[in-house]
Formats: C-alpha cells, structure tokens, sequence
C-alpha cells in the first residue's frame, strides 16, 4: 500500500489560473496542468528567489521533494511556451496558510498583502 501524500503548505492561490495563446482559434486541444504547489515552488523559487532548502521549510516538505516538484512544473511551463498550449492551475496536494504567521517564510504572499483569502485547513487532493 503506498504512503498518503504528505500536503504542502501553499501561501495563497493564484490570482488567475489560466494562461494561454492568445490565438486560441489556432485549435489548441491540449490542456496542461499545473498543480496548486507545482505552482508554488516556481513563484517561491523564481518569483520570491528562495533556495530549493528554503522552499521546502516553507512549504513543510523535504528538499527532494520539492526538486521533484519543481522540476516537474518547469517542464510544464517550457511545454506550454514552447507548443502554445493552454497551461491550468488546479488541484494537487496542499494546504493553504492560515494568514498567522506561524511557519510561513519571507516568500508568504500573505505578509507583502497579495494573498488571497487564504482559509485555514482547505486543500484539494
């Protein structure tokens, strides 16, 4: 029997999720998504400039992990550019911050006021 997936800790979600051509009557028929914390180690790693270390104290996962989840949503975001698909942010395994404080890092979208409405013990699975 696998092990549960362990729920990454997620600062907000995104303001918009979904991006695409903008000629979508080039006939895109393929949808890539991108998972809430997929999502989340890029804006932690490439947005907010944090360590792949430091990423994953925030998010409460061990640093494999989040190499494994990063390099999978930068794959995801190269197929996207790259091919002209529609890129979707949607489910995965988190667990948003409750906006305290307590265990978000510098990177929380909370604390420089862009978070979005994060409630305590949501998540999708």
């Amino acid at each position: 029997m696998a092990r549960p997936r362990k729920r990454r800790r997620v600062c907000g979600l995104p303001e918009v999720n979904r991006f695409g051509p903008l000629d979508l009557s080039s006939g895109v028929k393929e949808n890539i998504i991108m998972t809430v914390d997929e999502f989340e180690t890029i804006r932690l790693i490439d947005l907010e400039g944090l360590t792949q270390e430091e990423c994953a104290e925030q998010m409460h996962v061990a640093r494999s992990t989040v190499q494994g989840i990063y390099i999978e949503a930068r794959k995801k975001l190269a197929e996207a550019l790259v091919h002209g698909k529609v890129l979707s942010i949607e489910g995965g395994t988190y667990l948003l911050c409750d906006g305290s404080g307590n265990g978000c890092g510098r990177g929380c979208r909370l604390r420089h006021g862009r978070g979005q409405g994060c409630g305590r013990g949501r998540g999708v699975q």
